[in-house]
């Protein structure tokens, strides 16, 4: 059933696919010969199942959703109190490149503008620049579940062209933010930016961050959960450079942008989304990565501030009643990402099977991104030579949406169980 998904994710791309608005990041050369039709939204569950749509296969460059990252490195390895010496936690209302400092501390506002990025990259331990970025594409490619490459290319014109990030920094060590060479700092920088990834990439990494820290396809815990934390803390204010309030109001997701198009959002505890569509809007995020976000937020139900009672529904309990017959017991709140699960796992099981119950007696509430994918159960295992039942005495699943819902729903499991009596051997009824 993970088709449901599938075609929720598709519907929602192809809405926005003939939005042509914005423009190519000019100020480093080789981000203008990128092809601005490119477009993929890639959702990585918490268990790393991840859902694919558009072109999830093509390779960009991180560029500034590296930052927090390498925040998050830092913290690790340095521990909080060092970091905060050196970087803010405060929105800076500014351009992502800003040459400011915060007028009190002298310090860089936060890590997700490049005066926060750049300290937070002069904070990784090691004796030489290569040192200190192989602990970085070490850390990016744990998150990612693969090692992952750099654009030569892309690091060269960055080199060539970044005279405001060196101005920034040497800002900084004038200052005592930058306690080493600048230049040496802006090299370990630019690499960093120059990484590359797809969407598919991004949306691991955020439902790495999204599980606290353990990478969903391995299990390898990568970071701490304390840092994590502070990281997508960060995320939820600053993310979005000075678009970050509206899109915490409209998207309500932590999520980091990129010139290079992409856009990490991580809903915590459930998954990871990464979108790639290169042109961007005057505040240097991507607007149909922005625009899908928001379509996802509203038609998911993904705002994390909605989620006021525990987010994921579980599979309480799976057992057969009878020969053929495989009851499924959930309790909790019905959302998005726990009635995917609870869908993908009755189809990998549908061998086992000839008709699937849901017994929904300890569901609290269900919202209508569950209700849609939960209509469409049957059609799934009707496809499959299977059928499909719910129990649901309180009507949670059908009570306001039944218009078009194509399950057999019973009061009681008796009552179902005494439906699947006229069913012939083999026979999943119609």
């Amino acid at each position: 059933m993970a088709e449901l998904v599938q075609s929720l994710l598709d519907q929602i791309r192809e809405r926005h696919a003939d939005n042509d608005e914005g423009a190519l990041a000019d100020y480093i050369p080789e981000l203008r010969r990128v092809d601005p039709k490119g477009f993929g939204l890639s959702l990585s569950m918490a268990d790393g199942y991840v859902y694919e749509s558009g072109d999830t296969a093509i390779e960009f460059t991180i560029q500034s959703i590296s930052k927090p990252f390498t925040y998050a490195l830092a913290l690790e390895r340095m521990g909080m109190d060092a970091v905060d010496a050196k970087i803010g936690v405060e929105p800076s209302g500014e351009a992502f490149n800003q040459i400011s400092v915060d007028e009190t501390t002298k310090t860089p506002k936060n890590p997700m503008i490049n005066a926060g990025a750049i300290a937070a990259a002069s904070l990784i331990p090691g004796a030489t620049a290569d040192e200190r970025f192989n602990q970085i594409h070490e850390f990016y490619s744990a998150f990612a579940g693969r090692e992952l490459a750099i654009d030569h290319d892309v690091y060269g014109s960055e080199q060539a062209t970044g005279s405001r990030n060196r101005a920034i920094a040497y800002m900084l060590q004038s200052f005592g933010v930058l306690d080493g060479d600048p230049d040496e700092t802006l090299d370990v920088y630019f690499r960093q930016c120059s990484i590359k990834v797809t969407s598919s990439d991004l949306a691991v990494m955020a439902a790495t961050l999204a599980r606290g820290g353990v990478e969903p396809v391995a299990g390898r815990r990568v970071a701490s959960a304390a840092v994590v934390q502070r990281t997508l803390s960060v995320m939820v204010t600053c993310g979005m450079y000075d678009a970050a309030g509206d899109w915490a109001s409209a998207v309500g997701m932590p999520a980091k942008s990129g010139v290079g198009g992409g856009i990490a959002a991580v809903l915590p505890g459930q998954l990871g989304i990464g979108v790639y569509s290169p042109r961007l809007d005057a505040k240097g995020n991507s607007v149909r990565g922005t625009e899908v976000c928001r379509s996802m937020s509203a038609e998911l139900g993904l705002h994390f501030l909605a989620h006021t009672r525990e987010s994921r529904s579980t599979i309480r309990n799976a057992y057969d009643v009878e020969p053929g017959v495989r009851v499924f017991e959930l309790h909790g709140d019905l959302l998005f990402a726990g009635a995917e699960q609870v869908l993908r796992r009755v189809y990998r099981e549908r061998d086992a099977f000839d008709v699937a119950i849901l017994e929904l007696s300890r569901v609290d509430d269900i919202d209508d991104a569950a209700r849609r994918m939960f209509a469409g159960m049957r059609e799934s295992l009707v496809a499959a030579g299977k059928e499909g039942y719910v129990v649901d005495p309180d009507r949670v699943l059908t009570a306001s949406h039944t218009a078009g819902f194509d399950a057999r729903v019973y009061g009681t499991l008796e009552d179902a169980l005494s439906a699947t009596a006229h069913l012939g051997s083999g026979d999943s009824g119609g």
